[in-house]
């Protein structure tokens, strides 16, 4: 459907209307003109289906991790249909996650440990609350 209303559009898309507007900040998302001039005394501005499919790629491409800015990237590539670098984005999100995957593997495997050294029923302070303790002296 297309002729959507700013609210509409975000319902489409799933996001709020506060979010479409930061999108068009952004210029991620295009701002189109009121009817009857463009002045703020126009007609309400009108979305379609194209304005829905990019917020869902944004949307999506969040999900993935992407920051706004490689989003704007990708963007920019896909209208000039530059796979080697929307490649090239992709392996190195790829390898981000990968370092954040082992960081939350490493801090996983130390709280584990530290929940088995609590549990021991061991007397003194708490293994879990002596490592988090950021008091000197």
């Amino acid at each position: 459907m297309a002729g959507w209303t700013i609210a509409g559009l975000a319902r489409a898309a799933g996001v709020g209307v506060e979010t479409v507007r930061y999108y068009q900040r952004r210029g991620l998302l295009e701002t189109p003109d009121r009817p009857g001039g463009g002045g703020s005394a126009g007609g309400i501005r009108r979305y379609g289906d194209a304005d829905a499919g990019r917020l869902r790629f944004i949307r999506s491409a969040q999900a993935a991790g992407f920051t706004l800015d490689q989003i704007g990237e990708l963007l920019a590539l896909d209208a000039i249909d530059d796979r080697d670098r929307v490649r090239a984005l992709a392996v190195e999100r790829v390898a981000a996650l990968d370092a954040r995957i082992a960081e939350l593997e490493r801090a996983r495997s130390s709280l584990r440990r530290l929940a088995q050294e609590c549990g021991s029923g061991a007397a003194g302070p708490c293994p879990i609350l002596t490592s988090f303790d950021h008091r000197v002296g």
